[in-house]
C-alpha cells in the first residue's frame, strides 16, 4: 500500500537544478538574445558577443564534468536549455544544441582520457565544435561518404569535402568522419578530431538559407589535411558507431529545438490575438480562434512529452532509439504546423518581418530535414515496430 501511494514525478516536473537552468536560459534568451534576433537573421550571422556569453553562462558544456571545467550537468538539462533558447531564436538554439548533444556527447562517450583532457576544457570554456558527416552524395545515406584518410607514419592525411556543417564559421574543433579503408565500406569509417589550424583544412562556402539564418552552415575542405593519430576518436573503423549513436542523441536535441520554435510561435499568437480587435472585440474571443489556439497548445505538449521522455530514457541508460525518432519526427511536424497557424492568426502582419511569426515559420522547416529527415525517422520507427 505504501508503494502504491508513492508518487511518480510527471515528465514535465523538473528537479531544482533543472528548473534553475531552465529559468536562467529563459532569462538569458529574453534579455540578451531577443533584442538581437532580427538583426542576426538579416545579417545571417551570430553576434560574436553572444558566443562569448554562451560560454560565460556555462551553456556550451552543460554535461562536461566539473574536472574538465564543465557544468557537470545532465543530458536532460541540455534539452531543457535548448528548448528555452529556441523559443526565442532557433538559430542560437541549434548553435548550442550541436555543441552539447553532438560534439560534447561524442567526446564524452568515445574519447580516451588523453583526448578528454586536451579537448573537453576547451569545449566547455572557449572553443566551438562542429560535427562533419554529410557530403554532396552522402545525406540520408550517411555512410556513402567519400572523404578518405590515408595513413602516413604518425598521421592520417584526409582528403574530401563536407557540406551543411553547422557552426563551421565559429568552430575551432571539428569532428570529421572519413574512410580509412574504402574497400571495407562503412567499416572503414573513422572519426577524426581536426583543429581549424591544421594544415590542409579550410572552411569554404557559407550557405544562404531560408531559415535559422544566423546559424552558420558551411562547406569544409580537406586537401591533404594532416591529422595526428592521437586525434582519432574511438577506434579506427569504428566511426560509423560513433556517428549512429551520437546522432540518436542529437535527434532529441532537434526535437527540443522544434518544441521551442512551436512554443515561441504560440506565445506570439496568444499575445497578438488578445490585442487585435475585429468587429469590436478581440479576435481571441472568437470560438474559431480559441479552438485553433487550444489545438496548437495540445500539439506542443504532446511533442514536449515525447522529447522529455526520450531524454529521460537516454539519461537513465535505457533504450531510446524509437522514442528519439518519434520525438524528432513529431516535434518537427508540430513546429511547422503551429508556426504556420500563427502566421494565419496574425493575418497580413504575419507575413512581414516586423512581427516574429514569419521567422518561426521559416526556422521550423529545417526540422524535417536535418539530423535525419522525417522519412528516415518514420523508417526507423517502423523498422523497430516490425522487428
Amino acid at each position: 500500500m505504501k508503494q502504491a501511494m508513492e508518487r511518480t514525478p510527471a515528465l514535465t516536473q523538473l528537479t531544482e537544478d533543472e528548473k534553475m537552468l531552465q529559468d536562467a536560459a529563459k532569462d538569458f534568451a529574453e534579455s540578451q538574445i531577443r533584442p538581437k534576433t532580427r538583426a542576426m537573421d538579416e545579417d545571417a550571422e551570430l553576434d560574436p558577443e553572444l558566443v562569448r556569453q554562451f560560454f560565460d553562462m556555462g551553456l556550451m558544456g552543460i554535461e562536461i564534468p566539473e574536472k574538465y571545467r564543465g557544468g557537470g550537468g545532465t543530458f536532460f538539462m541540455s534539452i531543457v536549455a535548448i528548448e528555452q533558447i529556441s523559443r526565442v531564436d532557433a538559430s542560437v538554439g541549434v548553435f548550442m544544441d550541436v555543441q552539447n548533444t553532438l560534439v560534447n556527447n561524442a567526446f564524452l562517450n568515445w574519447a580516451n582520457d588523453d583526448i578528454k583532457e586536451r579537448y573537453l576544457p576547451q569545449l566547455a570554456n572557449d572553443k566551438v565544435g562542429a560535427y562533419c558527416l554529410s557530403e554532396a552524395d552522402s545525406g540520408s545515406d550517411a555512410f556513402a561518404l567519400k572523404t578518405t584518410a590515408r595513413e602516413e607514419g604518425d598521421e592520417y592525411v584526409l582528403n574530401g569535402s563536407k557540406l551543411w556543417i553547422t557552426n563551421a564559421k565559429e568552430a575551432d574543433i571539428f569532428l570529421v568522419f572519413a574512410n580509412t579503408n574504402p574497400d571495407a565500406g562503412y567499416k572503414g569509417i573513422t572519426a577524426f578530431i581536426v583543429e581549424r589550424e591544421f594544415e590542409g583544412f579550410s572552411v569554404s562556402k557559407k550557405e544562404d538559407k531560408l531559415g535559422i539564418r544566423a546559424s552558420s552552415t558551411c562547406e569544409i575542405l580537406l586537401e591533404n589535411c594532416h591529422v595526428p593519430k592521437k586525434n582519432i576518436l574511438g577506434d579506427v573503423g569504428n566511426g560509423y558507431k560513433v556517428a549512429i549513436e551520437t546522432l540518436n542523441e542529437g535527434r532529441i536535441g532537434i526535437g527540443a529545438q522544434m518544441v521551442g520554435i512551436a512554443q515561441g510561435a504560440l506565445d506570439a499568437a496568444l499575445g497578438y490575438t488578445q490585442e487585435r480587435k475585429q468587429f469590436k472585440k478581440k479576435i481571441s474571443d472568437f470560438q474559431g480562434v480559441r479552438f485553433q489556439l487550444a489545438r496548437m497548445a495540445t500539439d506542443i505538449e504532446t511533442a514536449r512529452l515525447l522529447v522529455y521522455n526520450s531524454a529521460r530514457l537516454k539519461e537513465n541508460g535505457e533504450r531510446f532509439l524509437k522514442e528519439a525518432a518519434m520525438a524528432k519526427y513529431h516535434a518537427s511536424e508540430v513546429a511547422e504546423n503551429v508556426s504556420s497557424l500563427a502566421v494565419d492568426l496574425f493575418g497580413g502582419y504575419g507575413y512581414v518581418k516586423e512581427y516574429p511569426v514569419e521567422k518561426y515559420y521559416r526556422d521550423a522547416k529545417i526540422g524535417k530535414i536535418y539530423e535525419g529527415t522525417s522519412n528516415m525517422q518514420l523508417n526507423t520507427i517502423s523498422k523497430l515496430l516490425l522487428k
